[in-house]
């Protein structure tokens, strides 16, 4: 993986392809490249490095032709140089062929010895050289036939392009498991991994579903199914600015996506409360409401910070909606073989809506017969289309690699869900009435919240070059200590933990000393005395302490201070809701502490943004 565009039509090919790949990066890479044909001349440029460093090369080398293809590669077989670069090309002059792959052939040791006994040599490391290899070798003629040849013959994950001299007015897409999008225009056309590398160009757009091939020329644009039989295609339109993905004066995505979670939650709430029933509803659950009611038991199934949020999702929907749920990572979930019984609903949490561990863990609990409801952010992917039905977050596209408004509206979607539930079950309207003005009340509060940032940049500054760091927190804010932790390693590679705070003196208290921090999370709250005996534990240990308290209470606030090193002070909400208050410091402490640390904090070394390989 990581990004694909194509570009066929009457403009040069190659300012196109590269400006749709700066639009991919965000989603993380290590190499680009490009291949363009006139007429039958094959042209293929690429380089480890930044989609800069391919600019810089093709000022000197340029690519010219009007029909093209183009990736980013994050790297899974063989290392990031220019050789595993995509594109891959093989064969000879009108029967060359050029690929780019997003996905794992879980198979391509077995059919590269296949082809390596009929005398074809391979160049590079990747399991993409050997589809091209396949299709080279099955290209007597139609280019299409070749491809629909060699398909079959993989197992694993795939979204392809592919071009050859010997059809040189087409590009051909394929899919399975890994996500495309055709761009239709006004005697041109596109292809792409993401919908948002068309942006500027094409608003309308169409997406493939697995096992279907699409068939491009500057004039049209056909999709076939596996059998090369034609089928209808909806097209869609891109439902947002593409205004929205640039960073409006902020120095990174990821500080602007911080502070763009005030808005991010009134629009994941937008007429989604409703003051007559005292609760919330939703238009595209899909599931009546006899099928919600008698429900026994929720299971949320996520990855990295969607497992987080789905975490918190487990403690509101247990204590609002008296539902038992149970949280599971996707990647483990898709391969065991749990007892479900029939009245379970799984819901699948995900920011980008193509994780590929998260939607075989939907496909399974489908295959099963069990109603599955998605909580995604992107509408057209993958898992929105495939669920039963679902929310949308509509937080706008997260363009920083590390998740930070996709997850408070993630918890603020849950938190709605939980109203939703309770209502039905147990909750009185006096209750649900409460919760709706105390949800309401939440984009103001996450704006106060965001005035701790210059004492968080304080804090970053005295703790950049630790080594290590601990995160704990209680109940609603166990997850938060994880996501915590989790943001500080994804961006300034600093070794941290999360756990809940009592979990300390069973084993990770042994890491404490003096030159390792500990952030607490202790809002006022049921077990605010517990955690503050478990700080006191780290204290007495020697160990520097970082508290997260909460405003307004001066007895509790010089009580955390005489006990803390330093303490940020967040504003006093409910419990079920201290999550999205509590995590805005965390994530600035990240941010900042990765800028002091020079790091690349909107495209953090080895990672993705959207993980579509296992």
């Amino acid at each position: 993986m990581c990004g694909i565009v194509g570009y066929v039509g009457h403009r040069q090919a190659e300012p196109i392809l590269v400006d749709g790949l700066r639009r991919l990066e965000y989603r993380g890479y290590d190499s680009a490249g490009i291949a363009t044909l006139t007429g039958d001349r094959l042209h293929l440029r690429k380089c480890a490095g930044r989609v800069s460093d391919l600019g810089a090369f093709l000022e000197t080398s340029p690519s010219p032709g009007s029909l093209g293809i183009s990736h980013t590669r994050w790297a899974t077989h063989g290392p990031a140089n220019d050789i595993n670069a995509h594109p891959h090309v093989a064969g000879e002059g009108d029967r060359a062929v050029a690929v780019v792959h997003n996905g794992v052939i879980e198979n391509y040791a077995v059919l590269k010895r296949q082809l390596q006994a009929e005398g074809i040599v391979f160049q590079s490391q990747t399991d993409t050289e050997v589809i091209t290899q396949l299709i080279a070798y099955h290209l007597n003629g139609d280019l299409v036939e070749a491809i629909r040849k060699v398909l079959p013959l993989l197992k694993g994950t795939y979204g392809l392009a592919v071009v050859s001299p010997r059809n040189p007015d087409l590009i051909v897409g394929a899919r399975l498991g890994s996500p495309l999008v055709v761009g239709i225009g006004e005697g041109e056309h596109y292809l792409a991994s993401d919908p948002s590398a068309l942006a500027g160009n094409t608003q309308r757009v169409v997406y493939l579903q697995d096992h279907q091939l699409a068939v491009l020329t500057c004039a049209e644009w056909h999709i076939y199914d596996s059998e090369r039989s034609r089928v209808s295609a909806r097209v869609q339109s891109i439902d947002w600015d593409p205004g929205e993905s640039d960073m409006g004066g902020f120095a990174h995505y990821m500080l602007k996506e911080i502070y763009e979670q005030p808005e991010a939650l009134e629009n994941a709430m937008r007429g989604r409360l409703s003051d007559p029933d005292s609760s919330a509803h939703f238009g595209g659950l899909n599931l009546d409401t006899q099928q919600l009611r008698h429900a026994d038991r929720i299971i949320l199934t996520a990855c990295g910070t969607s497992y987080h949020a789905g975490l918190v999702g487990e403690y509101m929907f247990e204590e609002l909606a008296r539902i038992p749920v149970e949280v599971e990572y996707a990647s483990e979930f898709r391969y065991r073989n749990p007892p479900i019984d029939r009245s379970t609903i799984v819901i699948a949490i995900t920011q980008s809506g193509e994780t590929a561990d998260t939607l075989a863990a939907l496909r399974e609990s489908k295959r099963k017969g069990h109603p599955v409801l998605s909580i995604c952010n992107a509408v057209g992917s993958s898992i929105a289309r495939e669920a039963d039905g679902g929310v949308f977050l509509r937080a706008g596209p997260e363009i920083g690699v590390a998740s930070t408004k996709a997850f408070t509206s993630q918890v603020t979607v849950l938190a709605l869900l939980a109203l939703y539930l309770g209502r039905m079950r147990h909750l009185s309207s006096l209750q649900g009435a409460r919760m709706i003005d105390e949800l309401r009340a939440m984009p103001e509060i996450l704006r106060k919240t965001l005035r701790c940032h210059e004492a968080v940049k304080r804090l970053a500054e005295k703790y950049f070059n630790v080594g290590n760091m601990l995160y704990m927190g209680r109940q609603y804010l166990y997850p938060v200590a994880l996501e915590g932790a989790l943001k500080l390693k994804e961006i300034s590679y600093i070794h941290a933990e999360g756990y809940p705070a009592a979990e300390m003196k069973h084993g990770p208290i042994a890491l404490v000393d003096e030159v390792t921090p500990s952030i607490f999370l202790v809002p006022r709250g049921s077990i605010f005395d517990k955690v503050m005996s478990n700080l006191e534990e780290v204290k007495a240990r020697g160990g520097p302490v970082i508290a997260i308290a909460s405003e307004g209470d001066d007895a509790v606030s010089e009580h955390i201070m005489s006990r803390a090193d330093e303490v940020i002070f967040v504003p006093d909400v409910p419990e079920y809701l201290q999550p999205l208050v509590t995590v805005v410091p965390l994530q600035l402490f990240a941010y900042h502490i990765a800028l002091l640390r020079g790091c690349d904090v909107d495209k953090p070394r080895n990672l993705a943004k959207s993980v579509t390989v296992e």
